[in-house]
């Protein structure tokens, strides 16, 4: 895999309610619904489409947000330190900070949730990145970054977003070992055509 073009055109296109962000390497479709400088509390919240088979990235915690799912249509399997459950229509699950968790769509049919996070900012910016790299190609079939990528975005978006595997002291040490090799070689944490949430004028 390689990587964006670092000093490529930035797009400075306002994201706005209503658009559709996509991760066909995970089965994710998002539609924003409110983006987190329109409200005191900083919270972005989107709808979710989980395609039959889609799945998050892989398991990890947010060390410093609240993440809400609440299913509107379908079933999604949520994991929350270690313990399984399903969601249905009507059923609600909270993430709290710091906690281990994942999810999957193991149905028949796509699941609809609604996802609200809270502080959402830096989310955004995340799940931006992450999904432009996968729009692009530079993801791999589950929607990972190769090693070189995830050692500068992981660590730019430590604060919002943790993976669970390899331990997290192990990845502080390999990013920490790569990272120099991966801004010799181009690579950048994130990428200004993909760095809306940060790059954009808001409306």
């Amino acid at each position: 895999m390689s990587h964006p073009d670092a000093s490529g055109p930035a797009n400075l296109t306002p994201i706005q309610v209503g658009e559709v962000w996509e991760n066909r390497a995970t089965g994710e479709r998002a539609t924003i619904l409110e983006l987190p400088h329109t409200n005191p509390e900083g919270r972005a919240i989107a709808e979710l489409t989980a395609l039959v088979g889609g799945r998050v990235v892989g398991e990890h915690r947010h060390p410093a947000l609240v993440e809400r799912f609440t299913a509107l249509e379908g079933e999604l399997t949520v994991k929350r330190d270690g313990r399984t459950s399903i969601l249905r229509e009507g059923d609600t699950a909270v993430i709290e900070p710091g906690v281990w968790h994942d999810w999957w769509n193991a149905s028949d049919r796509d699941a609809r949730v609604r996802v609200e996070v809270t502080p959402g900012e830096r989310f955004a910016h995340m799940i931006e990145t992450l999904f432009g790299l996968a729009r692009l190609g530079h993801v791999n079939t589950k929607g990972m970054p190769d090693p070189l990528q995830l050692a500068l975005t992981a660590r730019e978006f430590s604060d919002v977003i943790v993976f669970r595997s390899p331990p997290p002291p192990v990845q502080r040490a390999l990013f920490t070992a790569l990272a120099p090799l991966a801004h010799w070689r181009g690579y950048r944490a994130t990428y200004p055509q993909i760095s809306r949430t940060v790059l954009a004028p808001r409306k």
